[in-house]
């Protein structure tokens, strides 16, 4: 794993709303407690699982401030920042780090769809006035379009670009990006089930969504992948992967929220467009919390 700062477990946070659709603070508190104190390697807030698409610029300040105080510099704290406007995304990574943020993760341009050099120079455009190191994030689901392994590599050789987040899902653009990546330059699992299989290849970790219910399982399977327990990091992935199906039957985070009003941590609310996990899903979502050794409220 080199020198990577980057690695193990990293919740993709979820953001807990009051039933008016205000931030729970309070909740926001716990549950960034409650990681920390479960042994989470670092913190992922306002991303794509913290619903930032519908949070206004003076929210994300607000959670990524919270976070970083209860945080209170023990584990890096990486706030999602990422624009389709260039100049946006600048802004945002200037605020968000000036509220405490350790990184700024940056998810490609979606809509857009710029061609490889359009990404290049975005990311370049970013890190270059970036406060705080800059997480690449390619989730081609999400964005339509997919940060090709040569363009990740190209932009790894930037001073302030130190990682990146792949939910690419393919193993084997992974796998030549983990080969090519210059020193100290983290490859994190976008994709809870590639874990174990992108960290058997020589990644660092994952950005995880499970985590968010199961912090101390999601830790313990990337520290024993790290070591080389292929053996104890299998058994666990086993013993999560209901969960790792369960937690998107629907769109993220319906169904991570649902969980966590279930096991009494937040409220089920979410902001419209989404909406609150479909009923029907809910029986196999509480079977595979409980598979997964998780206490119900």
């Amino acid at each position: 794993m080199g020198s990577c700062t980057l690695r193990g477990a990293i919740t993709a946070l979820v953001t807990p709303f009051a039933p008016d659709g205000s931030i729970d603070e309070p909740a926001l508190r716990a549950l960034v407690a409650w990681q920390i104190e479960q042994g989470i390697d670092a913190l992922v807030p306002v991303g794509s699982t913290g619903e930032a698409a519908t949070l206004s610029l003076a929210e994300r300040e607000r959670v990524v401030a919270i976070t970083a105080e209860v945080a209170a510099g023990r584990l890096p704290v990486i706030a999602g920042a990422g624009s389709n406007d260039t100049a946006e995304a600048v802004k945002n990574s200037r605020v968000l780090a000036a509220a405490g943020a350790t990184h700024l993760l940056h998810v490609s341009p979606m809509y857009s769809k710029p061609p490889q050099r359009g990404l290049v120079a975005h990311f370049r455009a970013v890190a270059d006035v970036a406060p705080v190191p800059v997480v690449l994030y390619n989730v081609p689901g999400r964005t339509a379009s997919n940060v090709e392994a040569d363009t990740q590599l190209t932009l790894a050789a930037h001073p302030n670009i130190v990682a990146t987040k792949e939910a690419s899902g393919n193993v084997a653009q992974i796998q030549a990006i983990i080969r090519g990546r210059p020193s100290g330059f983290a490859v994190l699992s976008g994709d809870d089930a590639l874990t174990v299989e992108v960290m058997a290849s020589g990644g660092d970790g994952v950005v995880s969504v499970v985590s968010n219910a199961v912090p101390a399982a999601m830790h313990r399977l990337c520290l024993d992948a790290s070591r080389g327990d292929a053996t104890s990091a299998a058994q666990l992935h086993r013993q999560l992967s209901q969960l790792f199906s369960a937690a998107f039957v629907e769109s993220n985070p319906i169904p991570i929220k649902a969980a966590l009003a279930l096991m009494g941590r937040i409220q089920n609310v979410l902001r419209l467009p989404l909406v609150p996990l479909d009923p029907r899903h809910e029986p196999a979502l509480r079977q595979a919390l409980t598979s997964a050794g998780v206490t119900l409220a």
